[in-house]
């Protein structure tokens, strides 16, 4: 354990460590007034000192010391303790002192994830009434912050702190989190520190260090442009154009000359110059690749000049091009696009700027007022883009791929947000983990199925804690429902979640398929989140017999006769119709039909179409699935894809 923390402690900065004579503070940043310490295990205490300080740390009766390396890290652990009155903790070296205080011992939550996650208690159902009873002393809060790094740190952003449970708070901390918390703290009767780190629209691959993914294989190239932009934010960024470009001229070779001004593109639709392109007929939900294209005329006096091509932000990726020069490329679903032009890159008349634009999920598209749009000359002047773009659609996402993400922007990136959010925080002692997230992956429940095992792996390694319960939100309903079998990544991403859970008996599963909103991805309901959340705590991290913590799940999948049989993990019923609906029989060339069913205790019959060779079936396989099987506790039964035995 020393070698790993001190190995962490690498990164601070060592114009911080030669001012030894400073009084900066010996504790990492983590541990600060009204902390909870974890329970029932050593803690693991560590920080900065001149190099080679003693360091002695007492804790109630607890005395121990620590002696700091070359670098001035060090750490140490104290015996572990109980639940009881509160705390103080000191360290002491060379003359430096640092206390604190209101320390709690108790169960500690790491909760993270992206929008859901972070959504705050203020905005759930009855938000304002939650956040004024939030108030309780034997509940600690702390929140991370926004941080994204290309190299892990050990420090918190300023002011990030542990603060006692209360309206102020808890306002803007992570619903979820907090009901979950509050309902372990009900049943189990001790203090609950929750710690919010959570980034809205985050990626799984932004959470794994980098050592886990390049465990876990193939992302050692966008891992290479991380530490090539860590060393020299240019170099990153070329390497990264590069690797770019290949994969465009490689994924979509038939747009190759839609960048240029002789590609004739006069049978090409339009759009507007201001919206998301999902406001288009046909666009309502596509993620992909879309080129762009408009003229801008100018006169000879004004084709001389240089000049900046403001086109606003473009959700999420762009390469733009003008007169078939390409002049830049940017990540960022809210980033403005400002290109600089040289001198000798216009010309009298029409000048082409053509942009191809990929959107990965969500909104997408070349977005923002169009008057703010168009060539700012040297000279002052300002040249309007016009109102409309001439566009093409390339292909989906789903045809082409992603395509590599500039690694180092947070959110979409690989390893900043476990740098800058979780890094900090290791080894903190911990009681589990619950995650939310997966709505940004649904392009990819394949690679999914690869990235949620190795961050869990991941996670309880650098926690030190190899057996600690990691709870996983089950993705909640969003968007259109559908009237026929259709493929579905958000289903893709729900099979994963549950795969997961099955294959490690210390993975815990609260779907919240039931409880979402086809018109709000951000449904309020974060009180039956939370309350699932601590139903899968109580079972796998305190241990309660006989509970039951999710709804049905598959066991087996086989042929009867002219039917086949699916066996559930626990008997269900139907709430409303008199059926189980949202079953799908798939044969082995993908084409799937929805199928009648019928229920007796835990086992759900299907009925074979006369001349169908089903060869997998599928439940509640669609963004959006109506919901209607339920267990005896009234937890949906999660939604799933099966092979059928013979």
């Amino acid at each position: 354990m020393r070698s790993k923390i001190l190995g962490l402690l690498a990164t601070v900065a060592l114009t911080a460590l030669s001012s030894a004579a400073s009084a900066a503070p010996l504790l990492a940043p983590v541990f600060t007034d009204h902390a909870v310490l974890q329970r029932g295990q050593p803690i693991r205490v560590w920080g900065v000192a001149k190099a080679g300080a003693v360091v002695s740390l007492s804790l109630g009766e607890a005395r121990v010391s620590a002696t700091a390396d070359a670098q001035g890290r060090w750490s140490t652990t104290l015996p572990a303790r109980e639940p009881g009155p509160a705390l103080s903790l000191t360290a002491q070296a060379d003359g430096d002192s640092q206390t604190i205080s209101d320390l709690l011992v108790g169960d500690v939550w790491l909760c993270s994830g992206q929008s859901n996650m972070e959504y705050p208690l203020r905005r759930s159902l009855n938000g304002e009434f939650e956040a004024a009873s939030s108030a309780d002393p034997n509940i600690r809060l702390l929140q991370t912050g926004r941080v994204s790094l290309p190299a892990p740190t050990t420090a918190l952003p300023q002011g990030a702190a542990w603060r006692v449970a209360g309206p102020e708070s808890a306002n803007n901390f992570s619903a979820a989190c907090f009901f979950m918390g509050r309902d372990i703290k009900k049943t189990t009767g001790v203090p609950v520190g929750l710690i919010d780190a959570t980034w809205g629209g985050s990626v799984i691959q932004d959470w794994i260090s980098r050592e886990g993914l390049h465990a876990l294989g193939g992302y050692d190239e966008g891992l290479q442009v991380l530490a090539d932009y860590a060393q020299s934010p240019d170099l990153g960024l070329a390497h990264w154009i590069a690797t770019f470009d290949h994969w465009a001229a490689k994924a979509q070779p038939q747009s190759a000359a839609w960048g240029r001004p002789d590609f004739d593109d006069r049978a090409w639709k339009t759009m507007p110059a201001e919206l998301f392109w999902e406001a288009n007929p046909g666009l309502e939900t596509f993620d992909g690749t879309i080129w762009l294209r408009a003229t801008i005329t100018l006169t000879a006096q004004q084709a001389k000049q240089g000049a900046t091509l403001s086109l606003g932000p473009i959700d999420d990726m762009d390469t733009t091009f003008v007169n078939g020069r390409q002049v830049g490329t940017t990540q960022g679903w809210n980033t403005p696009r400002d290109y600089r032009i040289a001198p000798g890159g216009l010309k009298a008349g029409a000048n082409l700027i053509a942009v191809r634009a990929i959107d990965t999920s969500g909104g997408g598209g070349a977005w923002g007022p169009a008057a703010e749009k168009g060539l700012k000359l040297d000279d002052g002047a300002f040249v309007p883009l016009g109102k409309t773009w001439r566009y093409k659609v390339v292909a989906s996402i789903a045809e082409s791929g992603l395509p590599p993400m500039a690694p180092w922007v947070g959110a979409s990136g690989l390893s900043t947000l476990r740098n800058g959010m979780i890094a900090p925080l290791i080894p903190y002692g911990l009681k589990g983990f619950a995650w939310y997230q997966g709505e940004a992956n649904v392009a990819d429940s394949a690679e999914y199925a690869r990235l949620l095992p190795a961050l869990v792996a991941d996670w309880r390694r650098w926690f030190e804690a190899p057996d600690a319960p990691f709870l996983v939100v089950q993705l909640a309903a969003f968007g259109p429902r559908k009237t026929e079998p259709a493929w579905s990544g958000w289903a893709g991403i729900r099979d994963v979640e549950r795969r997961v859970a099955a294959a490690d008996p210390k993975v815990g599963l609260a779907s919240a398929v039931d409880i979402g909103d086809i018109y709000d991805i951000h449904p309020a309901n974060k009180q039956q989140v939370g309350r699932r959340l601590a139903l899968q705590a109580r079972k796998l991290a305190y241990g309660e017999t006989g509970l039951v913590a999710a709804g049905p799940a598959p066991l087996t999948a086989a042929r009867d006769g002219g039917a086949v049989v699916v066996r559930l993990d626990q008997p269900a019923v139907v709430q409303g119709d008199a059926r189980p609906v949202g079953f799908e029989l798939c044969d082995a060339a993908g084409a799937c039909r929805f199928a009648d069913a019928a229920l007796a205790g835990d086992r759900v019959s299907l009925a074979v179409p006369a001349g169908f060779a089903p060869a997998k079936v599928r439940y509640a396989w669609a963004d959006s699935p109506i919901i209607n099987l339920y267990g005896a506790t009234g937890l949906p039964a999660t939604p799933f894809e099966m092979a059928i035995a013979p």
